[in-house]
């Protein structure tokens, strides 16, 4: 499989934090807590193989260095988050990515941080992260927004990316997404529909939690699990999925956040709509006829639709509910 290719995200121009914009209303989600007491041993994913978590520390007298000691005490950290990543974009049984290793290697850099397969073997993966960086967060904020940058980092070693061909702003938005509903979004992000939908990072984030939202719990899941089934053609890809193209899901996003902008505050006693969910709620997302072929060109193509059509552009919130051991 090869490795996906994300942006390296740039460090601040400034070590002075903006102002908070104001987040477009949403209902609260009992999930997002920076916590993995919601995992239990009946509900998570497993990695086929046994992994290998490795830290490499390139300069130990730095100030950033001893800060994210001093903020990650326990050296079990990165293997909880391992377990919230799988959590959020798998379910059991599921096919994952057959990643071998993770190195983390905190060392200065003027890129915050980036992850990449190494040259021997792309199953080892190496995330890479600034502690000029580290540095330079709040002492309030250090140990979550070291966690939250972790957390995005360790989704790029455990996603699918339609063999390499999936855009990459829909990669960094799925990593975000995963960031933002373990309760690690930074204060600065908000919901914004402008620009495309494939920005990326936090921009993708939100249009991908407001499909969760509309269509159902498991519907990023399904989407990142479509990522494995051959190459990215943009039509068929969201199509075959939502009855329509990515540019109307969109268009529909921005109508809605228009709307709740103008009401200033979110109607939670919105009515269900018909739409269906991919898979019922709990369950894992089901997978495609066993007959399916896909095109010549290796592109995921198929004729049915996978979920419902109805034009309701609200999330309906009573749909993430799930079993229990979902919440």
């Amino acid at each position: 499989m090869a490795s996906p290719k994300p942006n390296p995200i740039a460090l601040p121009v400034s070590t002075t934090q903006a102002a908070a914009p104001t987040p477009s209303p949403i209902p609260p989600r009992s999930d997002r807590s920076p916590t993995t007491s919601a995992i239990d041993s009946s509900s998570e994913c497993k990695p086929d193989r046994a992994l290998k978590l490795l830290l490499e520390i390139r300069d130990l007298s730095s100030a950033g260095a001893q800060d994210f000691l001093s903020a990650i005490a326990s050296g079990s950290v990165v293997g909880e988050y391992v377990r919230v990543v799988l959590r959020l974009l798998y379910v059991p049984g599921s096919s994952v990515p057959p990643t071998r290793s993770v190195t983390l290697v905190v060392r200065p850099n003027d890129i915050l941080a980036y992850t990449t397969g190494k040259e021997i073997d792309d199953d080892h993966k190496e995330i890479h992260f600034s502690t000029d960086y580290i540095g330079r967060v709040s002492h309030e904020r250090r140990r979550v927004e070291i966690i939250g940058v972790l957390t995005h980092e360790l989704v790029h070693c455990f996603q699918w990316n339609a063999e390499g061909t999936a855009p990459g702003g829909l990669i960094e938005g799925i990593a975000d997404w995963v960031r933002l509903n373990a309760g690690l979004a930074p204060p600065h992000w908000n919901r914004k529909a402008d620009g495309e939908w494939d920005a990326g990072y936090q921009h993708t984030a939100y249009f991908l939690d407001y499909l969760e939202e509309r269509f159902g719990y498991g519907t990023v899941r399904k989407i990142n699990q479509r990522l494995k089934e051959g190459k990215y053609v943009e039509h068929t890809f969201w199509s075959k999925m939502f009855h329509c193209g990515v540019k109307k899901l969109w268009d529909d996003y921005k109508k809605w956040l228009g709307e709740e902008e103008k009401k200033g505050s979110h109607d939670t006693s919105v009515e269900v709509t018909d739409q269906k969910v991919m898979g019922d709620e709990g369950e894992a997302p089901k997978q495609e006829d066993e007959g399916e072929e896909d095109d010549a060109d290796g592109s995921m193509e198929s004729s049915k639709s996978e979920v419902g059509t109805s034009t309701d552009l609200k999330p309906t919130p009573t749909s993430l509910g799930g079993s229990d051991d979902e919440k």
